[in-house]
């Protein structure tokens, strides 16, 4: 059985290019355009395993997001996807409960191996 993950990116290319790297290395990819439709398509899609999620999105940016996943015990884990690169952004992320944070322009293997770490258990 494939490995579900939500990437949620507000750019098509960057969902296409995250969809591409961990679709190629078995995983089954489900997108969504910002946190407000990622929160729908966990709802739709409870075996989702991992999230790989953009920070500057419109409507609901990923740090709120996060947010609202961190009142779910049950949540898969989120690996931050983007240009951002500051510590304060990066430290508040690890505290809202992010489990890593990969800068853009990404490298498919880390992201790959990433993914694969964080859903070792849920294969």
């Amino acid at each position: 059985m494939s490995v579900k993950v939500l990437v949620v990116d507000d750019s098509s290319m960057v969902r296409l290019q995250v969809g591409r790297a961990l679709g190629g290395a078995g995983f089954t990819i489900i997108e969504a355009t910002d946190g407000a439709d990622a929160l729908e398509k966990l709802g739709a899609h409870p075996d989702t395993k991992l999230i790989v999620c953009d920070v500057n999105m419109p409507r609901m940016s990923g740090l709120e997001f996060l947010e609202s996943l961190s009142a779910n015990p049950s949540a898969p884990p989120v690996v931050m996807l983007t240009t951002e690169g500051q510590p304060d952004l990066i430290h508040r992320a690890k505290t809202l409960g992010a489990k890593g944070w990969i800068v853009k322009p990404f490298k498919p293997d880390l992201l790959v191996a990433a993914a694969q770490r964080l859903t070792a258990s849920a294969a």
